[in-house]
């Protein structure tokens, strides 16, 4: 490692997740910048350090990173993923390897090099080998603060500094854990002048007409599914205050003048009463925005708590809804039921909020019965939009130390579109494909079917649009029953 004068030196932040290495995630034209990367580094600025940022959401070639290290000149290169995006937290192959290439590319540049993301939590030793000189466990702003003071004052024993992996003398040393932050409002506002922002707003509009960012008001989640891996803020659910955030979102309109916000949360608004007062005070400072938010069925049985969302403007609320089977559900460690769905969905529109669900197959002991039980629960209730993929195994899941005897060779996902089920299974992978292209198939002409329906009844309602989704029974109505065909003859492989 470099030995530092008495200048305060230059940190050039980065991420792995190159969306340009997923076709799905590229193709959905939703980026989102990368909010942990850009609050690390509003941290470091604060405290005196020369910060800038190496987006990779649009980069084609890690090779790139070369010309902002010869540009920048950085004493210290952070790769810092983004925990509150889900992409990251599936160490897909393609982030993994380009991580390790701008790694080895900045140690040739005489970079002290930090990483702190999901993946690098998992693989600590992997990364550590690859070049990597520290791997932040856990929650790293101040893990990434005390590292860098410690290397710049020529500190050669690390062992003090919580939540730390480093190479000593060839081998591993990990330190005890860190605690996780309690108070977020401590934290300064990410520093969200690194972003090319005219980018992401660009790609927003092409897709989709608006333009969206994304904001976290908490970190960390106390329910336990046990297929689900929290290696960054783990279980312990801590939030900001309403005021804060608020504060933040004023500030973003003023600046970026967005239409929409992603809450990335985990679960939004768990703590008694949060939403209700962060309702309070959108209405109050007169702020217009629409956003959607992730929850659970128990939650969103509240009808208080779904009030105070619609008061705020969500418009979409995606549940992790996961099967229609309840003994699926029981199996996950889930603590919510088939009928909770069922109720939650009905709230959620009688307060003009659409439902969203997060659907999963392919959990254990999952039979025909179940998988058509959930099928059945999706067209029945017609959520407005529909995420399907498969068990999806983890390090630090009790659901990954059933299944890792079967993983072998290959316990990730190269993008995020892979689905394929890496466990032996009731069903062959391609099963489990077809069956995603399927329900997508079926759900589709379900739509279309309600909307036909509609306009027999209400004909004077007809729009364009609804004449479109009405029509499209014509082609989803064969091309389901063609998907059916296909997927009962793969049930015998």
């Amino acid at each position: 490692m470099r030995k530092y004068e008495n200048d305060m030196s230059k940190i050039l932040f980065s991420h792995s997740y190159f969306m340009r290495h997923d076709p799905k995630q590229w193709a959905t034209g939703q980026p989102y910048p990368p909010l942990a990367t850009v609050g690390a580094a509003a941290l470091m600025r604060e405290r005196g350090y020369e910060v800038s940022l190496f987006d990779t959401m649009f980069v084609e070639n890690p090779d790139e990173v070369v010309e902002r290290l010869k540009a920048d000149g950085p004493d210290f290169f952070v790769v810092y993923d983004d925990g509150f995006n889900y992409l990251t937290k599936m160490c897909l192959t393609n982030m993994r390897d380009a991580a390790h290439r701008m790694i080895g590319l900045a140690r040739e540049y005489g970079c002290t090099v930090i990483v702190s993301s999901s993946d690098s939590t998992d693989h600590y030793e992997d990364y550590l080998r690859k070049g990597a000189d520290f791997v932040l466990m856990g929650e790293g702003e101040q893990t990434l603060l005390e590292v860098v003071e410690a290397v710049r004052e020529g500190v050669c024993d690390f062992s003090a500094i919580k939540g730390l992996t480093y190479l000593q003398d060839g081998a591993v040393v990990k330190t005890p854990a860190r605690p996780v932050m309690r108070d977020l409002d401590a934290l300064p506002m990410p520093a969200w002048d690194l972003v090319d922002m005219i980018t992401y707003r660009a790609i927003h509009l092409e897709h989709h007409g608006y333009f969206s960012l994304n904001v976290s008001t908490t970190r960390g989640c106390p329910f336990k599914c046990n297929w689900c891996a929290k290696p960054i803020y783990g279980n312990r659910y801590n939030a900001r205050s309403p005021r804060y955030v608020v504060q933040e979102i004023r500030w973003l309109k003023e600046r970026y003048h967005f239409d929409h916000i992603w809450f990335c949360d985990d679960i939004f608004g768990l703590k008694p009463g949060w939403v209700n007062e962060f309702a309070d005070l959108v209405e109050k400072e007169g702020l217009r925005f629409r956003f959607k938010i992730q929850s659970r069925a128990d939650l969103l049985l509240q009808e208080n708590y779904v009030a105070a969302l619609a008061r705020a403007g969500c418009e979409n609320s995606w549940m992790g809804a996961e099967s229609g089977s309840q003994k699926i559900l029981d199996a996950m460690d889930k603590g919510t039921s088939v009928e909770q769905i069922h109720e939650a969905t009905g709230l959620l529109r009688e307060y003009g909020i659409r439902p969203s669900f997060f659907i999963q197959f392919g959990y254990p002991g999952e039979t025909k019965e179940d998988i058509w039980k959930t099928i059945r629960m999706i067209n029945r209730l017609l959520p407005d939009s529909l995420g399907i993929s498969v068990s999806y195994p983890l390090p630090g899941t009790p659901f990954y130390e059933r299944v890792k005897a079967d993983l072998q060779h290959k316990a990730n996902w190269t993008d995020s579109d892979e689905l394929k089920i890496m466990f032996r299974n009731t069903y062959h992978p391609a099963f489990y494909r077809q069956l995603h292209r399927y329900v997508h198939l079926s759900y589709r002409w379900h739509l279309a079917l309600r909307q036909v329906k509609r306009l027999v009844m209400r004909p004077a309602a007809v729009t364009r649009e609804s004449m479109r989704q009405a029509a499209s029974i014509a082609w989803y109505g064969p091309a389901s029953l063609w998907g059916l065909m296909k997927l009962n003859k793969l049930e015998k492989l």
